[in-house]
């Protein structure tokens, strides 16, 4: 499932030592903007505690966890929306992704410079928030006149999208985002194919100095950062782009001792990758055995047919039932032959929601 989240701030807020520590895609980074020009693009596999106690059940030959698509976009400056500072390129490549992963600065550092002279969380928010609905503003307005030409001829569809575009419109010059404002399917279904900026789902990155990450919760522009997020219900994790770098570049025993160092119990990248997994309402099912253990990306709500099709089209297409069980069950009971002595292994049929965490075997016939 190739889900795409976007990394966008301003210039010169860690964005691209980020994408680095996140992707170990070695992407440019350097103290000067629009350093990063064509997006980068990473594949970021998603830690999963469960995914690691199946491996240690079954010991397998191949293990594949669940990934997720980091891409690393260069800085958006103010005018951006009008075509400053390649604006119109950088805000096209925002369009391309899912959500939204926006790094915000929070650290002083005299050898970084800061784009607009001074370290404001608040202020270089609203330069990105701004920017993005100044373009939604520009991509609402155009259909909004196309869709008073077209409702001339009484196209229902067209009479609506006339209403729900000035609505929208209105809503966005108070500066309120799309995915904060209350609309109907109706509304979605004039306004998703202008993929606006405003309506992908967001969250924060509180970039922190080294010396401020064990203390993160209590930095004065952490809490400035998660009070004005929480007005659109958007989670902020705090992380130091600058330690994530060095964490990249440990093996697995110096990672640890240099996490207990700092008093963390995991990198605070882990914390991003689920943050971002979570906002595109994704979830994990499993399937396990000697040969393989892997975690199957799908989306919430999921049946377990469309589930099976993940593995193959031939598994939904002649899909019979999904012999289930929860990973922790599993993993308690020694493993599948136990269970299924047991009678633990439940059989579903074609309406089951597959659950978050489920382990499945499917049965099929084509």
């Amino acid at each position: 499932m190739a889900l795409a989240v976007g990394i966008v701030g301003l210039p010169n807020v860690g964005k691209s030592t980020l994408f680095n520590a996140l992707s170990g895609a070695g992407a440019q980074s350097a103290n000067y903007p629009f350093c990063t020009i064509d997006p980068n693009v990473g594949v970021v596999p998603v830690p999963d505690p469960r995914l690691d106690a199946l491996v240690a059940l079954y010991d397998p030959a191949s293990v594949v966890p669940a990934t997720i698509e980091f891409v690393d976009i260069a800085g958006l400056v103010r005018g951006a929306s009008k075509g400053e500072g390649l604006g119109n390129q950088f805000l096209a490549h925002i369009r391309e992704v899912d959500a939204i992963c926006h790094v915000v600065r929070c650290f002083r550092d005299d050898n970084v410079i800061h784009v607009h002279g001074e370290v404001d969380p608040l202020a270089d928010m609203e330069v990105i928030d701004t920017e993005l609905v100044l373009r939604d503003l520009q991509s609402v307005e155009a259909r909004h006149e196309r869709a008073k030409k077209q409702s001339k001829g009484g196209d229902p569809f067209e009479r609506r999208a006339v209403e729900v575009t000035a609505a929208v419109r209105a809503r966005l010059e108070e500066g309120v985002p799309v995915r904060a404002m209350d609309l109907d399917d109706d509304a979605w279904e004039v306004l998703r194919p202008l993929q606006l900026l405003t309506a992908k789902p967001v969250l924060y990155a509180a970039n922190v100095a080294e010396e401020a990450i064990a203390i993160a919760e209590e930095d004065p522009r952490v809490a400035q950062v998660r009070d004005r997020a929480s007005r659109e219900g958007a989670q902020v994790v705090p992380i130091s782009a600058a330690i994530e770098a060095e964490l990249a570049g440990l093996d697995a025993e110096e990672r640890a001792e240099y996490l207990a160092e700092l008093g963390l119990a995991e990198p605070g990248l882990h914390r991003l990758v689920r943050a971002a997994y979570e906002l595109l309402d994704l979830i994990t099912f499993f399937t396990a055995g000697e040969k393989e253990v892997r975690a199957w990306t799908i989306r919430r709500g999921t049946k377990a047919p469309a589930a099976a099709g993940k593995i193959h089209s031939d598994f939904e297409r002649g899909f019979i039932r999904a012999e289930t069980i929860e990973w922790n069950l599993l993993v308690d009971l020694g493993g599948e032959q136990a269970a299924r002595a047991q009678g633990k292994l439940r059989s579903e049929g074609k309406d089951y929601v597959v659950r978050d965490g489920d382990v499945i075997h499917f049965r099929f016939n084509v």
